[in-house]
């Protein structure tokens, strides 16, 4: 039972170290090409809402509930402003920057947390590190904007998504190492 356990938790260990390593290529290939980087996120994004647009209307005429006009209402915000940004996507590029700039500082104030209370684990620093790179990036991009705002989306992200899948890997090797250990206890 213990190897059939340790099996599955070695998969997934594996499963985990893999997904570290395509998020090293992603943010790698987003550094590269930052211009069409920064141009996919801000499409995806209008896709994104203007598909929820969509799907919030579908609701308020399937639903009937109190609320119905306000449904609507939000539904056709979402379609326009997401029409908007596909449209005008350099426009929606300087937007995105400055909302880009809150979400890194966020992201990288949870991932300092994240990293105190993996303190007592090996490799924590790593996640430390991706929450203090994380937080520079959002400050790089709130002092920098508006004029770097092409090439920033894309190469930050590129950035954050490397550190984060740099600190997957090296978490996941951690684990494997302690399960590895674990084996070696419990087979002697």
């Amino acid at each position: 039972m213990t190897t059939n356990v340790s099996g599955d938790i070695n998969k997934s260990i594996n499963w985990s170290i893999w997904m570290g390593v395509l998020l090293i290529v992603l943010g790698i290939a987003a550094i590269a090409a930052p211009a069409v980087s920064t141009i996919v996120a801000e499409t995806w994004f209008a896709l994104i809402l203007a598909s929820g647009g969509v799907a919030k209307i579908v609701h308020a005429f399937q639903t009937r509930e109190n609320g119905f006009i306000w449904k609507l209402l939000l539904g056709a915000l979402y379609i326009a402003t997401g029409l908007m940004l596909f449209f005008y996507p350099l426009t929606g590029v300087l937007t995105l920057t400055l909302l880009l700039g809150s979400f890194l500082l966020t992201e990288g104030t949870f991932e300092i947390i994240l990293a105190f209370r993996l303190r007592p684990q090996q490799n924590w620093t790593w996640e430390l590190v991706n929450g203090i790179v994380t937080i520079l990036l959002g400050l790089f991009i709130w002092f920098q904007w508006p004029f770097n705002a092409p090439w920033l989306i894309g190469t930050f992200v590129g950035a954050s998504v490397l550190f984060s899948g740099a600190s997957r890997v090296m978490l996941s090797l951690n684990a494997r190492n302690a399960l590895n250990q674990s084996d070696t206890t419990a087979s002697a």
